[in-house]
């Protein structure tokens, strides 16, 4: 096969990706008969036989966060990024591994599989059900997902959880030892953020659950872990690879580093500081250069640190602080860890204000300081990737049960997964999880949110719940 070819036959594998994606996203949008549904079967078709050539059957399968097809992996570029990442979050929802297109198959194949696609999606046993109702395509088949950590949602859990204590330990020893005068290698902070932005890619709504999870003690060490993993996991939505990825969870870690210069009596203050103790708050970026600066092993990733502790509080307009004169644009890192900062904040009982704000009042703030406090393009993919009603957020539902937003829905950002807690009649119930998404036979939605309410009225743990 020559150069020129080998190009074509990706592109085409690209494409067929993409209107898988496509197919998909429609169908759940309108009935699997509907002509939008029926235009885009009919543009795949051709495009699987183009790709066939010869072939008795081709292989699309998913491994960790890539696609391959006759075991070479799929690249592709930005445009094609989010139909890339909704079809990879389905594959896994659903346990799928791979999906086998065999010579001959036809429309009526694509709709049995996107029939059995949707009807998995609202199962507790989705490769089950998918298996099951493919079953009767002759030109069609499916295969589970092997997943690169074996074990049950239980263990992902305690390695999820494992991981993250780990990281808050790490956070709150080298605060310590920087504090004390002593050298710091920041090589074991790369460990911890590999392993979280591994963990990441195979859990995301384990791990950033753990970020909703407000009710402990040491705001500043919690903090810093939870703008690590809100920084990778939309750094991951944007498609940045794995190396970029734990240099940014790395570099988000330490971003509040420099509060270490700041009394901690001033820190956990319960009153509103004065005029000179905002003064000494405001200092603790310029401490956070400092502080990394003296860290061992002074690199790359170091001096890009930094310039994140600088910069993290100083705006998308540099209207913050420190008060600059001529300053170029903020860091890309910068402004990601910016919105991770706000959100993570804004949500936690904290130093500045000890009534949490609810995830969608959080976001409704940051909507309004997009463009001015924060980068408005990235505030769009942090939205998509935290929802609507972000994990954690308590809701009331129309059949009057209260439930736990426990995943979110990369296409339908109003209709998560929720884990009803209070049932119909009042009652503490542990379950079930609900999708809203899901419909009855006359296309009416079984659930929706009526409204958000506050956990700590009701006594709510959600500890309790989403550890």
């Amino acid at each position: 096969m020559d150069n020129k070819e080998g190009k074509g036959l990706h592109r085409n594998a690209q494409d067929i990706v993409n209107q898988l994606s496509i197919i998909l996203r429609t169908a759940q949008i309108h009935d699997p008969g509907n002509i939008a549904v029926t235009t885009a079967i009919e543009k795949f078709l051709p495009l699987i036989s183009q790709f066939a050539d010869g072939r008795q059957d081709i292989v699309l399968e998913l491994v960790g966060e890539f696609f391959y097809i006759d075991d070479t992996r799929i690249r592709y570029s930005l445009e094609y990024l989010l139909s890339f990442d909704f079809l990879i979050r389905e594959f896994k929802k659903r346990e799928i591994g791979k999906v086998i297109f065999k010579e001959g198959v036809g429309a009526g194949d694509i709709q049995l599989f996107l029939n059995a696609f949707i009807a998995s999606g609202f199962s507790d046993t989705p490769y089950e059900v998918m298996s099951d109702k493919i079953a009767d395509s002759e030109n069609m088949g499916v295969d589970r997902l092997k997943k690169i950590a074996e074990g049950g949602e239980t263990d992902a859990r305690k390695v999820v959880k494992k991981s993250y204590f780990n990281a808050v330990s790490y956070t709150r020893g080298v605060m310590t030892k920087i504090k004390s005068g002593e050298k710091v290698n920041i090589k074991k902070a790369k460990r911890i953020v590999e392993s979280m932005v591994d963990q990441l890619l195979e859990e995301e709504n384990l791990l950033v659950g753990m970020t909703a999870i407000k009710d402990y003690d040491e705001y500043t060490y919690h903090h810093s872990v939870n703008v690590s993993i809100l920084s990778i996991a939309l750094g991951q939505r944007m498609g940045l690879s794995k190396k970029i990825l734990t240099e940014l969870g790395l570099v988000a870690l330490f971003h509040d580093i420099g509060k270490i210069e700041v009394p901690a009596d001033l820190l956990n203050k319960s009153t509103n500081f004065t005029d000179d103790e905002w003064i000494l708050i405001k200092k603790h970026p310029v401490c956070g250069v400092k502080a990394i600066l003296r860290l061992r092993g002074l690199d790359h990733t170091s001096i890009r640190a930094s310039i994140v502790a600088f910069e993290h509080h100083l705006n998308y307009d540099l209207s913050g602080y420190p008060v600059v004169k001529r300053y170029p644009e903020l860091d890309f890192y910068s402004r990601i860890v910016s919105l991770a900062d706000q959100y993570d904040a804004m949500t936690s009982s904290r130093v500045y204000s000890r009534i949490p704000l609810a995830p969608d009042k959080a976001l409704s703030v940051m909507m309004e300081r997009a463009a001015t406090q924060l980068d408005p393009l990235l505030f769009k993919f942090f939205i998509n990737m935290i929802g609507v009603f972000p994990i954690g957020t308590l809701v009331m539902l129309d059949t009057k049960e209260l439930g736990l937003v426990y995943e979110s829905d990369i296409i339908f950002a109003d209709r998560p997964r929720v884990l009803v807690i209070i049932d119909s009649g009042g009652q503490r119930v542990s379950g079930p999880v609900v999708n809203l998404a899901e419909k009855d036979e006359a296309g009416r939605y079984l659930r929706s949110v009526v409204k958000t309410l506050d956990p700590n009225k009701y006594k709510i743990n959600l500890a309790e719940y989403l550890l």
